[in-house]
């Protein structure tokens, strides 16, 4: 088992500044990246502070959290980093045990928590496999089909019309989708449909104004899927004058690509994002987006878990978090 000093002298920070991070101090000044390694190095140490300690004498409840992203997709994307964060501050608060869980647990690790917060989106296997060993399941940005488990969503589908809304009375008509989907194999029944790509063609046809070409799927919600797939959208000799993008990361590296073309945003393409991530308002132009409270995903999540713990509620809910629609500079008027 770890000591803070050990794991300073790892991160190469000082023992003050790991002791913050591991006690979720808000008024530390330091980068995500700093954060996340911290974090890391802890987890893989085995630390559990003085509090957990004492806490685990108690016999207090164990929360497992399993997470849709990599330590190192979670810097690419510091939206679902931000949730994750908010979740586990919420539960250190309450003095529960946080047990990391991931696609390869067993069962019977499953079984041994009083409840599972799952972040992201998964496959119908990895849902399949929490639901036979644990009843108490909330998902946190991903709400399954079936509408057997607790889930905690921002209104997706309110701001997407919104954005399009906005793009249309713009004067926009060619309006193209740069859209994240990731799945953990080929199996048609393992892949997640995401909200913005319903509301989207649902716009676009009701409009009238529907193309197929206009969309581009990608793997992941990264910076490089962004750059790659605005790379190959500028090819489109009948180009989009307009992109609404699944993210903001996705949406700095489409300002790259536009950029290494000669082209600029939005005199030549408006782009608009979504997630409102600190650096959006410091593009150059700054970023019109969407800002969902992330914060506020991690905190429903774990009061819908011990609610449902608590209270053995016979039905399900589904939480609802508003968005705000912050426009900026990057979209031109037709």
């Amino acid at each position: 088992m770890a000591t803070i000093k050990e794991i300073a002298s790892i991160a190469e920070v000082s023992i003050s500044t790991v002791s913050r991070v591991l006690n979720f101090d808000e008024a530390l000044n330091v980068s995500n990246a700093t954060r996340e390694k911290i974090l890391r190095i802890a987890d893989e140490l085995d630390y559990v502070s003085s509090k957990t300690r004492k806490v685990k004498n108690k016999k207090c409840r164990d929360i497992g959290i399993i997470y849709w992203y990599n330590y190192e997709e979670e810097l690419d994307d510091p939206y679902y980093l931000s949730i994750r964060l908010a979740a586990e501050k919420k539960c250190n608060e309450n003095k529960f045990n946080l047990v990391k869980l991931n696609d390869d647990s067993s069962i019977e690790d499953i079984k041994n928590v009083n409840g599972v917060i799952a972040i992201g989106k998964f496959a119908s296997s990895t849902i399949e496999k929490l639901e036979s060993a644990n009843e108490n399941i909330v998902f946190v940005d991903f709400s399954p089909n079936d509408n057997k488990f607790d889930s905690v969503m921002a209104d997706i589908g309110k701001a997407t019309t919104e954005i399009l809304n906005y793009l249309y009375k713009l004067g926009h008509r060619r309006i193209g989708f740069i859209g994240g989907q990731k799945s953990d194999n080929t199996d048609e029944k393992n892949l997640y449909i995401d909200e913005r790509d319903i509301k989207y063609k649902e716009f676009m046809e009701r409009k009238k104004i529907y193309n197929p070409e206009y969309i581009y799927p990608g793997e992941k919600y990264t910076f490089k899927t962004g750059y790659n797939l605005m790379i190959k959208a500028l090819k489109n000799k009948n180009r989009p004058t307009a992109f609404f993008i699944a993210n903001d990361a996705m949406a700095i590296g489409a300002y790259k690509a536009i950029s290494e073309a000669g082209l600029s945003v939005p005199n030549d393409i408006s782009i608009i994002g979504f997630n409102d991530q600190p650096s959006a308002k410091y593009m150059v132009p700054s970023l019109t987006t969407v800002r969902i409270p992330s914060e506020y995903l991690g905190n429903a999540a774990v009061d819908l878990l011990l609610e449902n713990i608590n209270g053995n509620r016979e039905y399900n809910k589904k939480v609802i978090i508003p968005t705000e629609f912050k426009i900026r500079e990057s979209c031109h008027k037709i």
